[in-house]
């Protein structure tokens, strides 16, 4: 069932599976060259209630290679979750389509469904430029990825409505790279334009690497903090190894012992803790994946979370019936859909690129910026990102406007909070994982709500203690 609505947007009446629901989705392809042939994929999910009075929210998972689809739209935030047996959908009550218009892009070409008939598409990086022959005058003197024409160009095309209302940028992981430098160009955009500038309300990035020589050692304050490695590797961690030159070039230009020592600490990790959960059980896919063949119920449930979801889900999204209601896969890839691609060959040195000095173009603009942490991620854990907020408060001079303290939902702590200068708020997430709304989906959407609605995180709570 298909619906040809303005200017070609695709509704996705149903999906496979799918519980009903009131609101609408879109899914297809936006070409953002035609020349080279490339397109991305997207998914495009109305807002629950009031869609025509909410604001838009753009999300981007990270990887980089990863797919904002199968991680933000069908495993954390989006309407649906995949159901045990692979088959189906479950509705996802704490969506983040309760407070906003979602959209979804695979990025870049490569990632998912998204694609390039050149191959050298897939040769790319943060700052992979690129052009389209539509594009009006005011754009030809910037520098736009991906994303950005995407976003600037092409979907709005499509969905014209959507060009004077607010947009929250928002992503995790190693979006904390494509958010803020997508920000960044559309606010050079705003700069340069006599017509159209781009309504930019907010950015917000969960988990997000900033600064890599940062954010490594946070990884093994987290371990030694969490009781998971010991005092004597912890220390001669600490010690031995200076990550001021630390680089994803050249991650070994450290001493042997430091090197010895950070080889000890990943084994005793080991394959059996969830890295970017570290409170949650480990999926056996080898188990899941036959039990799915067998159409049986593969849910794995560890504190309330589904730890097998990741493998329901490819299950899922590789299933025909479903790439025919979402209308993807048109070019018939010669791979299977993956959470993260196999196919790109992406500049990872990008990864040592400084992203605080663009937070500070994007506050200086007014736009407020919020980095919340999931408090159980060893991969970019808070400590490294709680720093890094407060040394760029420092840089921009801001004082302290909401003391560090705990923020309240449902009666019990949501996390912890604090805000600088009114427009840099730094918040985590209690239990949460790397993947926020997937580990605390209820926390989660109220960080979120708040967020979009410019409120700050509440800082008491109205349930009775007992004396």
């Amino acid at each position: 069932m298909l619906w040809m609505g303005f200017r070609l947007r695709i509704w996705c009446s149903t999906l496979p599976g799918q519980p009903e629901v009131g609101f609408r989705q879109y899914a297809g392809y936006v070409d953002v060259d035609v020349k080279n042939g490339r397109s991305l994929f997207y998914y495009f999910v109305e807002a629950e209630k009031d869609p025509d009075q909410k604001p838009l929210a753009l999300w981007l998972n990270g990887g980089p290679g990863c797919s904002s689809i199968g991680g933000g739209a069908f495993t954390e935030l989006g309407p649906f979750f995949p159901s045990g047996d692979g088959r189906g959908l479950r509705r996802n009550s704490m969506s983040w389509n309760r407070a906003s218009n979602l959209l979804f892009v695979e990025s870049p070409a490569g990632v998912g469904w998204s694609y390039s008939n050149t191959t050298s598409d897939y040769t790319t990086g943060d700052a992979k430029t690129g052009t389209d022959n539509c594009e009006p005058p005011n754009y030809v003197s910037l520098n736009l990825s991906n994303t950005e024409i995407f976003l600037s160009i092409s979907w709005y095309e499509k969905f014209p409505e959507f060009k004077s209302r607010e947009l929250f940028l928002t992503g995790e992981s190693y979006a904390g790279h494509y958010i803020p430098q997508l920000a960044e160009v559309l606010l050079d955009h705003n700069a340069q334009s006599t017509d159209f500038k781009f309504n930019i309300k907010g950015v917000a990035i969960g988990n997000p690497l900033l600064r890599l020589d940062r954010d490594v050692p946070a990884t093994y304050e987290f371990f030694w903090s969490h009781g998971m490695i010991s005092d004597e590797i912890g220390l001669k961690i600490m010690n031995e190894c200076d990550f001021d030159d630390y680089t994803f070039a050249n991650p070994h230009n450290v001493t042997d012992t430091c090197n010895d020592a950070i080889s000890q600490a990943n084994s005793i990790i080991g394959d059996y803790i969830n890295s970017y959960d570290v409170i949650l059980d480990v999926c056996y896919p080898s188990i899941v994946n036959q039990e799915l063949r067998l159409r049986k119920m593969a849910t794995k449930m560890s504190v309330g979370v589904d730890v097998c979801m990741t493998y329901e889900r490819r299950f899922y999204l590789n299933l025909p019936e479903v790439q025919k209601a979402l209308h993807a896969n048109r070019t018939k890839l010669p791979y299977r859909w993956f959470m993260c691609s196999d196919v790109l060959n992406y500049s990872y040195t990008d990864g040592n690129i400084n992203i605080l000095p663009i937070l500070k173009k994007i506050i200086q603009n007014h736009i407020p910026v919020w980095v919340f942490s999931g408090d159980q991620d060893s991969v970019v854990p808070l400590l490294g990102s709680r720093t890094l907020v407060r040394e760029l408060a420092q840089d921009l001079e801001f004082k302290i406007t909401v003391p560090y303290g705990a923020w309240f939902h449902k009666g019990q702590v949501g996390g912890w909070a604090t805000e600088y200068g009114n427009l840099l708020t730094f918040a985590t997430v209690r239990a949460a994982a790397h993947m926020v709304p997937y580990a605390q989906p209820s926390r989660a959407l109220h960080l979120f709500s708040s967020f979009v609605r410019g409120r700050r995180l509440p800082n008491t709570t109205h349930i009775p203690m007992d004396d």
